[in-house]
């Protein structure tokens, strides 16, 4: 069958020997830093620093340009997957997302 279907049945089959005290169980935990939270001047340095304009920005967030013109006038802050989204965006895999594709002018 596909990869995807021997790698499930493989997973099924050692979890059903665990079960039974048959077999080992592997175990991966997984730490998630706590939500940054984002200033108005944070939000506008790292819009900047990718070279986005308000429009583009908000595009990306997945919010209106309204959106982006509060945060960054201070009238209200991004919460939540807006900042994990900033956290990307301000790392080096800002473009290594399938939502973003680079164009050639």
């Amino acid at each position: 069958m596909s990869k995807l279907y021997d790698d499930l049945v493989t997973g099924l089959n050692e979890a059903i020997e665990f079960e039974k005290g048959e077999g080992t169980a592997r175990v991966t935990s997984y730490i998630i830093t706590p939500v940054k939270r984002y200033s108005n001047t944070e939000v506008k340095k790292v819009r900047r620093k990718v070279g986005m304009t308000q429009a583009v920005f908000a595009d990306y967030m997945g919010v209106s340009k309204k959106t982006v013109e509060a945060w960054e006038n201070g009238r209200t802050h991004p919460a939540g997957s807006a900042c994990r989204l900033l956290d990307i965006l301000s790392s080096e895999r800002s473009f290594d997302l399938p939502f973003v594709q680079m164009q050639e002018a």
